[in-house]
């Protein structure tokens, strides 16, 4: 059990650094990465990890993702309007977290509680991924902190004042009389169905 945890840990930490880099550690910086003090324990890694098909080694003998790994594949395109169709080619491989958040180390999850933010596409039980100090554009989806309440709104500006706007008719604007703390600006809304 324990073994199976630390490996755990050590996928999440080169997926991590393959995010950050767009490639995989050398085996110096896996020493950095891993607190490894020889380079020969990065190799043994590296080598469990080929064996294992997490990576494997490219011509020039770097380590790469294999793209079953780490991402889900891209198979194609569909269209939402008229049929047509569908071809499955594989087109690409993406991890979810490369693709929605651009700033992981600023970005965190909400679940969200409550109905006012669902013509804007946000329901009750959805995910979304909040970016720390973004700056946020007129009509922007904001965590804000009003009257030490934190909720989801349209950030609209009017003069010098601000207004958080709901996107469901049966919520009133909020108009901060006093300090208005703002969380961060929406990046992506998650769902399953």
């Amino acid at each position: 059990m324990q073994t199976k945890q630390i490996a755990e840990e050590k996928l999440d930490a080169l997926r991590r650094f393959y995010r950050c880099n767009k490639r995989l550690p050398t085996y110096s910086e896996m020493c950095r990465v891993f607190g490894y003090s020889s380079k020969n324990a990065a190799f043994r890694l590296a080598k469990k990890l080929i064996d294992e098909g997490y990576v494997e080694k490219d011509e020039t003998g770097r380590l790469t993702p294999r793209a079953d790994r780490f991402g889900i594949p891209l198979v194609g395109y569909v269209q939402a309007g008229f049929p047509s169709p569908a071809e499955e080619e594989l087109v690409d491989t993406l991890s979810l977290d490369e693709y929605l958040i651009d700033k992981p180390e600023a970005s965190f999850l909400l679940k969200v509680s409550g109905d006012s933010m669902i013509d804007a596409g946000i329901f009750e039980g959805d995910l979304v991924i909040i970016e720390r100090g973004a700056r946020p554009n007129n009509g922007d989806v904001v965590l804000a902190c009003v009257d030490q309440e934190w909720t989801l709104k349209h950030l609209h500006r009017r003069g010098k004042s601000y207004e958080l706007v709901p996107a469901n008719p049966k919520y009133p604007v909020i108009h901060p009389e006093g300090e208005l703390t703002l969380g961060g600006v929406v990046k992506a809304v998650i769902r399953r169905y």
